[in-house]
Parts: structure tokens; C-alpha cells; sequence
């Protein structure tokens, strides 16, 4: 039987509503890369400037209030924070919070560990399978962000990425957004072209995100 795009993507939502409806918990902290866990199944990293949503999304995604600690102050994420479903170590998928970038409100040294742990980590964890940069929709891209995704091509870790905070700005703009991050995506060879639209506050685009992440965890 051969089934149309608009039925398999049903299909998909429904199953990354399904993978999500299980209780999802706090796995550890890592603090340094040689407290990295030996898990079974892949990761995926939310990568971010501070304060553009990494942990009202993963709360969001989850659906666990909380899960993710959020904060109005920037560089509250000081650690690669894991998240599992109950399975823990055997769980096909984990979530990895990381640190924002671009902004800290921290010594520099600690900033610079921070920076390290990260890079560190995106070049030599051989079951990250992807990571998603987001990007507040209202802004665009900055510096930091080309930066990060300068890097991300040098060591071919393939990354997609997500608009934040759609609800906060009119439908035009969000359109305008979108052009504007295929354009830049278009010259990046890890770049997955599809761009995620989100709004944790609305809960809007979070079944997508969801079926993404389940989508790679069979993969």
C-alpha cells in the first residue's frame, strides 16, 4: 500500500506524541568530558545563545514543567545537562541541554571552560547524531550563531535549525525569517535544510519537534 506524504507524516506525529508521553527525567550533569556516560542510544544537543528558549523547549517537548531549568538570567546552563526517558542508560534517546553561548554572566575563565567543554564535546561524542541550534525568530542570526555554524561544518556534525519565540512576531516577519535562514543554510553542507518553527509558550511546532527526535532515535 503506498500511503501519501500527508498520511506519513501523520504517522510520525502521532508517533513522537506517543515516544513523548512517557515520563522523561533528569539523567546527570557533566561537568567535564570524562564525565561523559557510556548510553546505548544517540544524543541530541540543544544548542543556543543564552536565553533564546533551550529549556522552555525541552519542557515543552517533555512535557514536564521544570525538567529544564529556566532562568531570565543569562548562562544559567553551566553544564551538558542530560535528560532520558525512564529507561536511563538503555533509552534509545537523550536529550542534551548545553550551555548558551554568546553571553555569561560568569568569569571569564569559568566562560572559557564552559566554551571548551562544549566545542569538546560536538567534535568527539561518536553517538551525537545531531544537533539543533536555536534561533530567536525575532533576531535571526547573530555573530555567535554563524560562528557556531561555521564549526559544526568544519567537523561535519549535522545540525538543524529551530525558530524560537514565533508567537512574539507577526506572520509576515516569521515568513521573512524563514527566507532568510534557508539562504544562509543553502552554503552550509551539514545544515539539515528543514527549519522547525516553534513557541513553547503556545506550544506550537513542539509535535514536529518531537517527531524529529523520535524519527532519528529508529534511525
Amino acid at each position: 500500500m503506498i500511503h501519501s506524504d500527508e498520511e506519513i507524516k501523520k504517522a510520525a506525529l502521532e508517533k513522537g506524541r506517543l515516544f513523548f508521553a512517557q515520563k522523561w527525567d533528569f539523567l546527570l550533569s557533566v561537568a567535564d568530558l570524562s564525565g561523559l556516560p557510556d548510553f546505548a542510544g544517540i544524543e541530541v544537543a540543544f544548542a543556543g545563545r543564552s536565553n533564546v528558549g533551550k529549556s522552555s523547549l525541552i519542557n515543552a517537548i517533555t512535557g514536564v514543567k521544570g525538567l529544564a531549568r529556566t532562568s531570565n538570567t543569562p548562562g544559567r546552563t553551566q553544564l551538558l545537562n542530560y535528560f532520558t526517558p525512564q529507561e536511563g542508560f538503555s533509552a534509545p534517546l537523550a536529550i542534551v541541554d548545553m550551555p548558551g553561548y554568546g553571553y555569561a554572566k560568569a568569569p571569564l575563565p569559568l566562560v572559557e571552560q564552559w566554551t571548551d567543554l562544549v566545542m569538546r564535546y560536538l567534535r568527539g561524542r561518536p553517538n551525537l547524531r545531531r544537533i539543533y541550534v536555536l534561533i530567536d525568530s525575532r533576531h535571526g542570526f547573530k555573530k555567535n550563531d554563524l560562528e557556531v555554524l561555521d564549526m559544526l561544518d568544519s567537523t561535519a556534525v549535522s545540525y538543524q535549525i529551530i525558530l524560537t519565540k514565533i508567537d512574539k512576531i507577526k506572520k509576515p516577519a516569521i515568513e521573512k525569517r524563514i527566507k532568510e535562514v534557508e539562504a544562509t543554510l543553502s552554503r552550509r553542507p551539514a545544515a539539515f535544510p528543514e527549519i522547525i518553527v516553534t513557541s513553547s509558550e503556545k506550544n506550537i511546532g513542539i509535535d514536529t519537534v518531537r517527531a524529529a527526535l523520535f524519527t532519528l532515535s529508529q534511525e
